[in-house]
């Protein structure tokens, strides 16, 4: 018996390091142009060849997957998410640096299900926005998983991957403690942000001496990554104004910094270029929102690549759809932005915003294996995702029932503790 045990083991690690081949789809590798009848070769949860079918070798014991007329892209990286259902600050302090969306996210949670669906293979998942600061955010890889550490991307170093949530507008202004005003909003974080330098050089001036070591803090620390670059401030704003509040912190403190939202972005994008700051924008497409909104245009996108801004676009789920993410990226090319830097923006451009454009975000060898299978052109309304894959592993498939009911399902296809799921293609 254990024999038997012994060689099943193997033989499944064994199918895991088997080569796959995908042929016969039009390939849109983001690293070059698109190539029509294509070849991508996927081994060991890395990509290994991507080409033209006449001249990309495929391994002998390839295992291959015919798909001609589907359309292959890379994982969409979505850089402002809270599927999992994370909470992060409370209502204690407007501005809480150590508060760790690491400890509230509940990686079983049907919605990510929902994100794989959409094509989805790394997301930004972040706190709310009702504080000036509500915690530290998590970049993860949508694997399939039953503990968040099964999901975690790591830095270089060692470090969990993720970046800083900071917010203002009307979000974070409401009673003491929190400001009541956007100048009080602004005077907060500038004198948290002044404390963290000054406990940055007590620590600094105590080098290898514990004896002078400040009290460990640690609202100071997660300040202190800040300053160091350590973490990417992800900043909620709207209005034109407020926008070039964050953009005069940013230089004033030195962090690095990406727009989240940026509704009045086609109003100043000249002044976003200069500052050299990536925007993701968010495509408000249904009834809601807020006042300071109200301004919102679908050409932000087209005039922040006339500007020359890195443009992204990210979901704030369950604000839009994960299941509809593409449609962010159509909607700005129907008002002027580029076909080529909205299918950038969608991959490429939010992976250089959480900084990990050297493992996702393209089709190139040697890049984790994150792509999804098409049915038809990326900004078709009538295209599907077909398959979404993650590390060279199968995390959706439109085929299978269960699956497609994360695709296509109502309401309680994202609520776990439903008795019952709604099927809308099938009206049942």
């Amino acid at each position: 018996m254990l024999r038997s045990c012994l060689f099943w083991l193997a033989a499944a690690a064994a199918a895991q390091e088997t080569p796959m081949a995908f042929t016969g789809a039009r390939i849109l590798p983001i690293a070059g142009p698109e190539i029509p009848n294509g070849v991508l070769v996927v081994e060991g949860g890395k990509i290994v060849a991507v080409g033209p079918a006449a001249s990309t070798a495929i391994p002998a014991n390839a295992r291959r997957q015919e798909l001609p007329g589907k359309v292959i892209m890379p994982g969409l990286v979505d850089t402002h998410s809270h599927i999992g259902g994370p909470a992060g600050a409370d209502s204690s302090a407007p501005i809480q640096p150590d508060v760790r969306i690491l400890d509230a996210l509940n990686v079983r949670s049907s919605n990510i299900q929902k994100a794989q669906a959409g094509g989805i293979t790394t997301a930004n998942v972040m706190p709310g926005s009702g504080h000036l600061l509500s915690g530290q955010t998590l970049y993860l890889k949508l694997r399939d998983g039953n503990t968040i550490d099964e999901l975690l991307l790591r830095t270089a170093d060692g470090r969990i991957a993720g970046g800083m949530k900071m917010a203002n507008g009307t979000n974070s202004r409401r009673t003491p403690p929190f400001p009541g005003t956007r100048g009080k909003s602004a005077a907060l974080l500038r004198e948290q942000l002044i404390k963290a330098q000054e406990y940055r050089e007590k620590v600094r001036q105590a080098g290898s001496d514990a004896s002078k070591l400040p009290p460990r803090d640690l609202r100071m620390e997660g300040l202190v990554e800040v300053l160091e670059g350590k973490r990417v401030v992800h900043f909620h704003t709207h209005r034109h104004d407020d926008i070039l509040t964050v953009l005069r912190l940013a230089r004033e403190f030195g962090f690095k910094l990406v727009l989240q939202h940026a509704s009045d972005a086609w109003a100043i994008a000249e002044e976003i270029a200069r500052s050299k700051t990536p925007v993701s924008l968010i495509v408000l497409d249904s009834p809601g929102g807020k006042i300071e909104a109200k301004d919102v245009q679908f050409s932000s996108g087209a005039a922040l690549e006339r500007a020359g801004v890195l443009t992204g676009f990210h979901t704030d789920d369950g604000v839009t759809d994960s299941r509809l993410f593409l449609r962010a990226a159509a909607l700005a090319v129907r008002a002027g932005m580029s076909r080529e830097k909205a299918i950038y923006g969608m991959t490429m451009a939010g992976a250089i915003m959480l900084e990990l454009q050297q493992r996702i975000g393209s089709l190139e060898p040697g890049k984790d294996a994150d792509f999804l299978i098409l049915s038809g052109d990326p900004f078709s309304v009538y295209s599907k995702v077909l398959e979404t894959w993650v590390d060279g592993k199968k995390v959706f498939d439109r085929s299978d029932p269960k699956d497609r009911l994360y695709a296509v399902g109502g309401y309680g296809a994202s609520h776990d503790q439903d008795d019952t799921y709604v099927d809308d293609e099938e009206g049942s």
